[in-house]
């Protein structure tokens, strides 16, 4: 793949474009928006991308005041973070989430690493905004459900992984994927979740499903949440999930399987979300594999950042919604694992192949991985996390 390093100039473009767009997104009421006109609300983990990339930028005052407002939502009596914050019009979807102001599902808990991300770069952690996320992290550890299989935490919903249509979901749509079935069976999941009284979604009966991907980023948040606040039972917790999860490698399939309900099915789809166990595996060979892999083209390999699906499941379609593009985020993901192990030479790749990606697609939310023309919402904010992995370089 001849995709170079960037100059200082582009970076420097980069910069400018990556301010431009996240000062344009910036919303009065303490966020950003992931695209002022498409996505107008505070989701969780962009908003926790959207702190780093402020922290980049030089501007701590606002990456502390997105990472404020992204907990501000927290529920006091269990530590739930929901996943969205809808304070400038409490009533939008009120109906469909049974209840104002947010949604009643969460997401990857991000805000381990952007506080952490914060104290690495000499800004002051607020004492109480550390402890919502020691409390929202605690949450998804010690109170949401676990399959007693596997003893990896629960999903209550696939939109909380993050990868909203990710194949890995197949098994949960009924008569087989289709993005109308799966739209209807989104809503219906929703409301099948089992709450706590205070309306926190413990568990859910028709989705039985440990995604690796979702456990991983809970014990990664985990860990760097533990480099500024003391919690030898959350360090306990994260350790145990990791064991979890380094029994889910499957050295045949060159993935991580899901546990539960589609385990035996498309649980197994080999898909980039599923390999962010990278980030915690002690598994070195599982390691050594998935570093090869991300890089080769008969794999995940991609002159513009790995593929969101191997390029050999039947599924694989580089420009269709979570079947196949590259996304910026797990690019990023990928790279902070490579760049903290011996895999210095992938985290420079995808940090170059990610930079020209966003530079040629205009900062897109998504990208065909071969092509780089952008899909979704142009600009994202997300993709200025382009810029820090830039810097890197």
């Amino acid at each position: 793949m001849s995709t170079v390093s960037p100059t200082a100039s582009d970076v420097r473009e980069l910069r400018v474009q990556v301010a431009e767009t996240l000062h344009a997104q910036w919303m009065p009421e303490g966020y950003t928006a992931p695209n002022n006109v498409v996505y107008p609300w505070q989701w969780l983990w962009d908003s926790c991308f959207h702190a780093v990339v402020w922290l980049e930028l030089g501007d701590a005052d606002r990456a502390v005041r997105e990472l404020t407002k992204a907990l501000a939502a927290q529920d006091d009596d269990s530590g739930f973070v929901p996943h969205m914050n809808y304070e400038r019009a409490p009533d939008t979807h009120a109906s469909f989430w049974g209840r104002r102001g947010a949604s009643s599902i969460t997401q990857p808990p991000m805000f381990g690493h952007a506080l952490a991300e914060c104290a690495r770069r000499g800004v002051a952690v607020p004492e109480a905004l550390a402890e919502r996320a020691r409390r929202g992290l605690t949450f998804l550890l010690r109170r949401r459900s676990r399959h007693l299989a596997s003893g990896l935490v629960l999903l209550a919903h696939p939109w909380e992984s993050g990868a909203d249509d990710s194949p890995r979901w197949d098994d949960l749509c009924p008569g087989g994927f289709s993005s109308e079935r799966w739209y209807e069976r989104k809503g219906e999941l929703v409301a099948s979740i089992v709450r706590s009284t205070s309306g926190a979604p413990l568990a859910n009966p028709l989705c039985l499903v440990a995604s690796a991907g979702f456990n991983a980023l809970i014990a990664f948040n985990a860990y760097e949440l533990l480099t500024i606040v003391a919690d030898d039972q959350m360090r306990r917790d994260a350790d145990d999930l990791v064991d979890c999860l380094d029994a889910r490698w499957d050295p045949d399939h060159a993935s991580w399987i899901d546990a539960g309900a589609t385990e035996h099915g498309s649980g197994r789809v080999r898909t980039l979300d599923a390999l962010l166990p990278l980030l915690v595996t002690r598994d070195e060979s599982a390691r050594s594999i998935t570093y090869r892999h991300l890089c080769d083209v008969s794999h995940y390999g991609a002159e513009f950042g790995p593929c969101g699906v191997h390029r050999d499941e039947r599924v694989f379609s580089p420009d269709t919604y979570w079947r196949g593009p590259a996304w910026p985020q797990l690019n990023y993901l990928c790279w902070l694992a490579a760049r903290g192990t011996d895999g210095g030479a992938v985290a420079r790749q995808i940090a170059r192949q990610t930079v020209a990606a966003a530079r040629r697609s205009g900062l897109a939310e998504y990208w065909n991985p071969d092509t780089a023309v952008g899909l979704g919402a142009i600009p994202q904010s997300w993709t200025g996390l382009a810029l820090v992995m830039a810097v890197g370089l």
